[in-house]
Protein backbone atom coordinates (compact mmCIF):
# COMPACT_ATOMS: atom_id res chain seq x y z
CA UNK A 1 0.00 0.00 0.00
CA UNK A 2 1.31 3.09 -1.20
CA UNK A 3 1.61 6.17 1.70
CA UNK A 4 0.37 9.65 0.63
CA UNK A 5 2.63 12.28 1.21
CA UNK A 6 0.20 14.94 1.37
CA UNK A 7 -0.68 15.30 5.47
CA UNK A 8 -3.87 15.03 6.34
CA UNK A 9 -3.47 17.32 8.93
CA UNK A 10 -5.22 20.85 8.12
CA UNK A 11 -2.81 24.05 7.65
CA UNK A 12 -3.34 26.93 10.68
CA UNK A 13 -3.56 29.33 8.68
CA UNK A 14 -1.62 32.45 9.76
CA UNK A 15 -3.07 35.95 9.47
CA UNK A 16 -2.76 38.27 6.38
CA UNK A 17 -1.34 40.85 8.50
CA UNK A 18 1.09 38.00 10.35
CA UNK A 19 4.85 39.11 9.85
CA UNK A 20 7.15 36.27 9.99
CA UNK A 21 10.85 37.06 9.71
CA UNK A 22 13.40 35.17 7.91
CA UNK A 23 17.02 35.77 7.43
CA UNK A 24 19.39 34.34 4.70
CA UNK A 25 22.66 35.41 3.37
CA UNK A 26 23.22 34.64 -0.31
CA UNK A 27 26.88 34.10 -0.97
CA UNK A 28 28.85 33.90 -5.20
CA UNK A 29 31.55 31.48 -4.27
CA UNK A 30 32.54 31.72 -8.13
CA UNK A 31 32.20 28.65 -8.46
CA UNK A 32 29.27 28.78 -10.79
CA UNK A 33 29.88 30.83 -14.08
CA UNK A 34 27.79 33.43 -12.45
CA UNK A 35 26.97 36.60 -12.78
CA UNK A 36 27.09 36.78 -17.14
CA UNK A 37 27.15 40.03 -18.13
CA UNK A 38 24.93 40.55 -21.42
CA UNK A 39 25.78 43.44 -22.86
CA UNK A 40 23.30 44.18 -25.35
CA UNK A 41 23.48 47.79 -25.86
CA UNK A 42 27.38 47.20 -27.42
CA UNK A 43 28.65 50.00 -25.48
CA UNK A 44 32.26 50.21 -23.76
CA UNK A 45 30.42 50.52 -20.45
CA UNK A 46 27.28 49.21 -18.33
CA UNK A 47 24.44 50.64 -20.22
CA UNK A 48 20.58 50.08 -20.16
CA UNK A 49 19.45 46.91 -21.32
CA UNK A 50 22.30 45.19 -20.24
CA UNK A 51 21.39 41.76 -18.82
CA UNK A 52 22.73 39.90 -15.53
CA UNK A 53 21.61 36.19 -15.43
CA UNK A 54 22.73 34.52 -11.49
CA UNK A 55 22.81 31.85 -9.60
CA UNK A 56 24.40 31.64 -6.16
CA UNK A 57 24.12 30.11 -3.05
CA UNK A 58 21.68 30.51 -0.24
CA UNK A 59 22.49 29.91 3.68
CA UNK A 60 20.87 30.57 6.53
CA UNK A 61 21.39 33.33 8.77
CA UNK A 62 23.61 31.33 10.94
CA UNK A 63 25.97 30.50 8.33
CA UNK A 64 25.69 26.90 9.28
CA UNK A 65 23.17 25.37 6.73
CA UNK A 66 22.84 25.59 3.15
CA UNK A 67 19.62 26.06 2.43
CA UNK A 68 19.71 26.58 -1.77
CA UNK A 69 20.47 29.00 -4.41
CA UNK A 70 19.30 31.87 -6.17
CA UNK A 71 17.95 32.17 -9.94
CA UNK A 72 17.60 35.23 -11.68
CA UNK A 73 18.11 38.14 -14.02
CA UNK A 74 19.46 41.74 -13.44
CA UNK A 75 18.32 44.49 -16.09
CA UNK A 76 20.37 47.18 -16.06
CA UNK A 77 18.12 50.49 -16.32
CA UNK A 78 20.72 53.01 -15.35
CA UNK A 79 24.38 53.62 -14.82
CA UNK A 80 24.92 55.80 -12.02
CA UNK A 81 28.79 56.78 -12.17
CA UNK A 82 28.35 59.96 -10.07
CA UNK A 83 27.51 56.32 -7.13
CA UNK A 84 29.79 54.29 -9.11
CA UNK A 85 26.84 52.23 -9.41
CA UNK A 86 23.79 51.11 -10.89
CA UNK A 87 19.93 50.62 -11.01
CA UNK A 88 18.47 47.36 -12.05
CA UNK A 89 15.09 45.59 -12.06
CA UNK A 90 15.46 42.09 -10.70
CA UNK A 91 13.52 38.84 -10.96
CA UNK A 92 14.49 36.04 -9.39
CA UNK A 93 13.84 33.51 -6.61
CA UNK A 94 15.24 31.40 -3.59
CA UNK A 95 15.05 27.86 -4.11
CA UNK A 96 15.09 26.22 -0.51
CA UNK A 97 14.84 22.39 -1.24
CA UNK A 98 11.86 20.85 0.61
CA UNK A 99 11.36 24.27 2.20
CA UNK A 100 9.70 25.62 -1.32
CA UNK A 101 10.90 28.93 -3.13
CA UNK A 102 10.21 32.80 -3.05
CA UNK A 103 9.54 35.23 -5.53
CA UNK A 104 11.29 38.38 -5.44
CA UNK A 105 11.15 41.51 -7.89
CA UNK A 106 11.51 45.14 -7.96
CA UNK A 107 14.12 47.60 -8.51
CA UNK A 108 17.46 47.19 -7.13
CA UNK A 109 20.13 49.97 -6.23
CA UNK A 110 24.20 47.97 -6.35
CA UNK A 111 25.54 50.97 -3.70
CA UNK A 112 22.73 50.48 -0.95
CA UNK A 113 19.71 48.77 0.78
CA UNK A 114 17.00 48.09 -1.43
CA UNK A 115 13.90 46.85 -0.43
CA UNK A 116 12.33 44.05 -3.63
CA UNK A 117 8.24 42.85 -3.39
CA UNK A 118 7.99 39.07 -2.70
CA UNK A 119 5.75 38.09 -5.16
CA UNK A 120 5.03 34.55 -4.47
CA UNK A 121 6.03 31.01 -3.34
CA UNK A 122 5.73 27.36 -3.22
CA UNK A 123 5.79 24.72 -0.48
CA UNK A 124 5.59 26.49 3.01
CA UNK A 125 5.48 30.04 1.02
CA UNK A 126 2.66 29.45 -0.76
CA UNK A 127 0.57 32.80 -1.17
CA UNK A 128 3.59 34.59 0.74
CA UNK A 129 3.83 38.37 0.16
CA UNK A 130 5.62 41.26 1.36
CA UNK A 131 8.80 42.59 1.26
CA UNK A 132 12.97 41.68 1.33
CA UNK A 133 15.73 43.85 2.83
CA UNK A 134 18.42 42.96 0.32
CA UNK A 135 21.80 44.30 2.10
CA UNK A 136 24.80 44.81 0.00
CA UNK A 137 27.54 43.16 1.75
CA UNK A 138 30.17 42.85 -0.91
CA UNK A 139 28.62 43.79 -4.10
CA UNK A 140 27.56 41.40 -6.29
CA UNK A 141 29.17 38.46 -3.86
CA UNK A 142 27.63 38.60 -0.48
CA UNK A 143 24.62 39.80 0.71
CA UNK A 144 22.17 39.82 3.39
CA UNK A 145 18.29 39.38 3.34
CA UNK A 146 15.55 39.80 5.36
CA UNK A 147 12.54 38.47 4.38
CA UNK A 148 9.43 40.20 6.21
CA UNK A 149 6.59 37.31 4.78
CA UNK A 150 3.17 37.77 5.19
CA UNK A 151 0.27 35.15 4.87
CA UNK A 152 1.98 32.05 5.35
CA UNK A 153 -0.19 28.94 5.84
CA UNK A 154 1.74 28.29 9.21
CA UNK A 155 4.30 29.22 11.02
CA UNK A 156 8.14 29.07 9.98
CA UNK A 157 9.55 26.27 10.96
CA UNK A 158 12.30 26.41 13.75
CA UNK A 159 15.57 25.39 11.88
CA UNK A 160 15.01 28.28 9.31
CA UNK A 161 14.41 30.81 12.47
CA UNK A 162 18.38 30.93 13.75
CA UNK A 163 19.95 33.87 14.97
CA UNK A 164 21.74 35.88 12.71
CA UNK A 165 25.55 36.03 12.34
CA UNK A 166 26.15 40.17 12.02
CA UNK A 167 25.75 40.96 8.53
CA UNK A 168 29.50 41.82 6.92
CA UNK A 169 32.14 41.93 4.02
CA UNK A 170 33.89 39.19 5.99
CA UNK A 171 31.24 36.52 6.60
CA UNK A 172 31.72 33.03 5.38
CA UNK A 173 29.66 30.11 5.38
CA UNK A 174 30.74 27.07 8.02
CA UNK A 175 33.25 24.83 6.64
CA UNK A 176 30.34 21.87 6.66
CA UNK A 177 27.79 23.50 5.02
CA UNK A 178 30.05 24.88 2.04
CA UNK A 179 31.16 21.35 1.43
CA UNK A 180 27.52 20.12 1.84
CA UNK A 181 28.11 17.93 4.33
CA UNK A 182 25.63 15.79 5.99
CA UNK A 183 23.62 17.57 8.56
CA UNK A 184 24.86 20.76 7.38
CA UNK A 185 22.02 21.23 4.15
CA UNK A 186 18.35 21.94 4.32
CA UNK A 187 16.29 19.10 3.40
CA UNK A 188 17.09 17.77 -0.58
CA UNK A 189 18.56 21.69 -0.69
CA UNK A 190 18.41 23.00 -4.32
CA UNK A 191 22.17 22.84 -5.84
Amino acid sequence: MATSLVSTTPLVRASSTTIQELYVYKINERDRGSPTYLRLGHKPVNSFGDLVPFTNKVYSADLQTRLGITAGICILIKNMPEKKGYRYKAIYSFHLGDYGQISVQGAYIATEDTYLSITGGKGIFTGAFGKVKLQQLVFPFKLFYTFYLQALAADLPAELLVTPFPPSPVVEPSPAAKATEFGATAPNYTD
